[in-house]
């Protein structure tokens, strides 16, 4: 399925393409998808897994089922917000390598935002989706 995003690393701001991410998603005129925060809860209710390694895994796997849900793929994803609580250069390296895999070189606009809490006292990471759903 086709995708009419445009993704830019203009010269004057940081190239981050070798990071994984664009610094500008254009989204041509088409119907948009807004994915809830993901947190490391599964379907089938079973226990938050433990460190934020193992939740990542989870909070992934919860994306892929989003965008299987909307016949999508990461090349459709326009921009992702990444919440986390404790957020460092630890953090973003046990986080960041997952996320690079899951996105398959599709570069979406990101965000990184470090927190105080998420929604329940073990979850460490959360993350939304803006989606452009397929033509």
């Amino acid at each position: 399925m086709q995708t009419s995003l445009q993704r830019m690393n203009p010269a004057a701001l940081p190239n981050t393409s070798n990071l994984g991410y664009s610094q500008i998603s254009i989204a041509n005129a088409g119907i948009l998808a807004f994915v809830s925060g993901q947190v490391a809860q599964a379907a089938d209710g079973s226990a938050v897994p433990e460190g934020l390694e193992a939740q990542t895994k989870q909070v992934i796997a919860n994306l892929t089922e989003a965008l299987k849900a909307l016949e999508a793929s990461p090349q459709n994803i326009v921009q992702m917000r990444i919440y986390v609580t404790d957020l460092n250069e630890e953090a973003m390296n046990i986080l960041m390598p997952p996320i690079i895999a899951f996105l398959n070189g599709a570069e979406p606009s990101l965000t990184g935002i470090g927190v105080a809490a998420l929604a329940g006292p073990d979850l460490k990471v959360e993350i939304e989706m803006i989606v452009q759903l397929p033509t």
